[in-house]
């Protein structure tokens, strides 16, 4: 299985951080962020990444190359503008080939990835989904039964990490959309798996989110503790 990394984003929300480092390559517990999904990538023993770039591009290329120092193999899909989620992966199929592929948004934190054989049947996805974090806590979807839903009560938040089948995007249009309508759509088709993650996540979308992760990651609660 392939793996892909978004990381095209222009990082507003990230400002000042960002006006000079795209996102990707802020640090977080002394690396930056994309090397910490590499590096459980290739614990995974996924080989292949894809990685789109468009803001501040060269910076991340220069940076990670072609993965030699990950033990990887990392494939570049440059974005002349952000072609936003389902835009920018629908460009990448080329080099993602017909098989499903782990997703990956460049601005999670979290320490476990779902098994590469997590996607079943004639299923389109596989969600990580996560209990809601304060800044977003009416949730995204329902889960019953490993089924992702839009019709429970209780929601969960989508982690930003998954297994997409490339046939979730067949006949869209090249361009810029979102991947959020397409996953939807699936969902009411009832080809839409999911697993409930409990273990450590963070969306790093804002500078006190980062100064959080760091704090927590270099001063950890000790186990028993309070």
């Amino acid at each position: 299985m392939k793996a892909m990394i978004l990381a095209a984003g222009l990082g507003k929300r990230m400002r000042p951080l960002t006006d000079h480092c795209p996102k990707p390559l802020l640090p977080v517990a002394g690396k930056p962020l994309i090397v910490h999904h590499l590096e459980r990538l290739r614990e995974a023993g996924i080989d292949d990444v894809v990685i789109n770039v468009s803001y501040r591009a060269e910076q991340i290329i220069d940076a990670l190359g072609g993965g030699d120092d990950y033990g990887l193999r990392i494939h570049w899909s440059r974005e002349t503008a952000p072609l936003e989620t389902g835009g920018g992966i629908q460009q990448a199929l080329p080099l993602l080939g017909e098989a499903p592929f782990l997703l990956i948004n460049g601005d999670v934190w979290c320490e476990a990835l779902p098994n590469v054989q997590a996607l079943q049947g004639d299923d389109l996805a596989h969600l990580v989904l996560v209990d809601n974090p304060s800044h977003h806590s009416d949730g995204d979807f329902g889960l019953a039964g490993g089924r992702v839903n839009q019709t429970s009560n209780e929601r969960l938040t989508y982690a930003g990490i998954s297994v997409i089948h490339p046939a979730l995007l067949a006949g869209q249009p090249q361009g810029a959309f979102a991947l959020a309508p397409l996953l939807r759509a699936a969902i009411d088709n009832q080809r839409v798996s999911g697993e409930h993650y409990t273990g450590q996540w963070v969306d790093v979308g804002t500078p006190e989110r980062l100064a959080a992760l760091e704090s927590q990651l270099q001063f950890p609660r000790q186990r028993g503790k309070d």
